[in-house]
């Protein structure tokens, strides 16, 4: 690896051309979070994984090197339809925006109809410290709107009246979160971020410049190793469904309102996964999620991977079962998700804004056993 010790000052290092071997170095041994010895080793895995490398290079650079500069923020996603991080909802638009905690900053937008919506401050990055710790959070159910929906949001450290989303002085972020209920009945919120202290000119600063694309490839190193760690310690309950660690996921991005239900699923061919919820506590919202192994949401655009609140079908004593399988096992089972030719992954309940957070029970059975019509409660 080229020497990037202190005698090579930033500049020195990308006129010699250093700063980018550095770069690709970064980015090589973030392959070798691909071929651990405990991830799979089977061709279509090990594809995703390194796709998911490519995934998180454009996230990354978007982040720390396109739209790095919090005097100057703007909303980008770190998650989307193709790029996908840490269990990605996808009944969400996520927005993300680098910021300041020692500068003030307005959003301005309108609230739309989406049934849950926040917007949340964070300490820390996945490129450097390896967390994204909750510095403030402001919920939809708190704004301050107009008769047209409309909303002012200040963001400081100190306490302003209005509609105010906290940061500390180490705040280094932004994350808003939109959950729809029913995408084809909700309108979306509309939202920009501006800051309001003195600001400079936004020209390239290539010293600022060297330390912002190693950060990127520190991101997608990072961010690989954290959750194929996730994966190794969700190993421990395969197709059960206890809560996570909630401390852990807030120290992760989470949102402060969402309790979560995390670990992984592996199925044969002949399998299918129940999933039954007995109770639903009243909430916002609550979803299930379908993902691969390296933690990105299955393909939402073309598969039916996610239930929540308004799309599932409820049996007849309020309880939910949804049932995952690699085929569809009859239509006695309308809450069927597909595995989209996957035969393990990450999977996700959440409850958002809920009042208690009830267990939610699993078993593996065959799925002749479901294609048989017989009633949940006779299948062995």
């Amino acid at each position: 690896m080229p020497d990037s010790s202190s005698s090579n000052t930033p500049e020195q290092l990308i006129v010699d051309g250093s700063l980018w071997a550095e770069f690709c170095d970064e980015l090589k041994s973030a392959g070798d979070v691909i071929l651990q010895e405990h991830t799979p080793s089977d061709l279509f895995n090990r594809a995703e994984g390194f796709r998911y490398l490519t995934r998180l290079l454009r996230a990354g650079l978007e982040s720390y090197v396109e739209s790095s500069d919090p005097r100057f923020p703007r909303f980008f996603q770190l998650a989307n339809e193709t790029i996908k991080i840490g269990n990605d909802n996808p009944d969400n638009i996520y927005h993300n925006a680098n910021v300041d905690g020692s500068l003030d900053y307005r959003i301005t937008g309108n609230r739309g109809t989406v049934d849950y919506l926040s917007f949340g401050t964070k300490a820390g990055s996945y490129a450097t410290t390896g967390t994204m710790e909750p510095t403030g959070q402001l919920e939809a159910n708190d704004l301050e709107l107009d008769d047209k929906g409309n909303f002012d949001i200040v963001l400081s450290s100190t306490p302003h009246p209005g509609n105010w989303l906290p940061m500390r002085k180490d705040s280094q972020s932004l994350i808003v979160r939109q959950t729809f209920g029913d995408r084809s009945k909700e309108r979306a919120a509309t939202y920009t971020i501006e800051c309001t202290s003195p600001r400079g000119d936004n020209n390239l600063d290539p010293a600022a410049f060297a330390g912002q694309l190693l950060r990127s490839a520190g991101f997608v190193n990072n961010t690989a190793g954290m959750f194929a760690q996730w994966m190794q310690r969700y190993s421990a309950h395969i197709n059960e469904l206890p809560a996570d660690d909630q401390a852990l996921c807030q120290r992760a991005g989470g949102d402060a309102a969402i309790h979560y239900l995390q670990s992984y699923w592996k199925l044969a061919p002949d399998e299918a996964l129940l999933i039954h919820a007995r109770e639903i506590p009243d909430c916002k919202t609550w979803n299930f999620q379908l993902s691969n192994y390296w933690m990105e949401s299955l393909d939402y655009r073309y598969h039916h991977i996610c239930v929540n609140k308004h799309t599932a079908h409820y049996n007849a004593d309020g309880s939910v079962t949804v049932v995952v399988a690699h085929q569809q096992p009859g239509i006695a089972f309308p809450n069927w998700l597909t595995t989209a030719g996957h035969d393990q992954g990450g999977m996700l309940w959440r409850w958002v804004e809920a009042d208690t957070h009830p267990a939610v029970e699993c078993r593996v059975v065959k799925l002749a056993s479901l294609q048989s019509g017989s009633p949940l409660e006779n299948i062995p």
